[in-house]
């Protein structure tokens, strides 16, 4: 990351900068990200997903809207992303405010996923509790029949995508003495693409 803050790109530009760096370094799943949920009362809960696409419109993900994260975000459609390479020693942390994507665009994404996994989007119920493994495996191969004659395996109303539309990010770099790099970008008006840029004290 440039020294000087006046040399830093737009946050999306610098996101996808240290994104393909990641690759470039041979970290194991760049896209990998925790995102972080709360309920309307405030009780927070996190987990690893994979980032699907992004672009200035925000950072996209998929999930089980019947899901607990699914559930925070319907009372509560705020959530944090948090990215880390180890590989680079950097990470990224983005705020903001979430919003379902269309289900033309949910659709087509569903369509590129492996067959086996749109059939387990059939079957999950997904942070519920479940009997056994050997039950999800017997309700898999039950699935797995009824889509045996058909090619089109149809998207899960419940299995949909998820836009986070950034208000913050923060560029994290690791400096010897625990000096480290920080700098922050705050959206200041949200009918605007205006960013101010400062950097933080370690």
């Amino acid at each position: 990351m440039p020294s000087h803050i006046s040399e830093i790109p737009t946050p999306f530009s610098n996101f996808e900068s240290w994104m393909r760096e990641a690759e470039s370094a041979g970290e194991k799943s760049p896209e990998a990200m925790t995102v972080a949920t709360a309920t309307r009362n405030g009780r927070p809960s996190a987990r690893i997903l994979l980032l699907k696409h992004f672009d200035q419109n925000g950072f996209v993900f998929y999930t089980n809207s019947n899901s607990r994260k699914g559930s925070d975000l319907e009372e509560n459609p705020f959530a944090a992303l948090l990215f880390f390479w180890k590989t680079l020693d950097k990470q990224v942390r983005i705020e903001g405010k979430i919003s379902r994507i269309s289900a033309e665009e949910a659709d087509a994404y569903f369509k590129t996923r492996p067959r086996l996994s749109k059939i387990g989007a059939h079957i999950s119920q997904q942070s519920t509790v479940l009997e056994s493994r050997k039950f999800l495996e017997e309700q898999l191969n039950q699935q797995k029949k009824l889509f045996e004659a058909q090619e089109d395996i149809p998207r899960p109303d419940y299995w949909n995508g998820y836009r986070l539309e950034p208000i913050l990010f923060e560029f994290w770099e690791a400096r010897p003495f625990r000096l480290h790099n920080r700098v922050q970008w705050l959206k200041t008006n949200d009918l605007s693409a205006q960013w101010k840029k400062e950097l933080l004290y370690p």
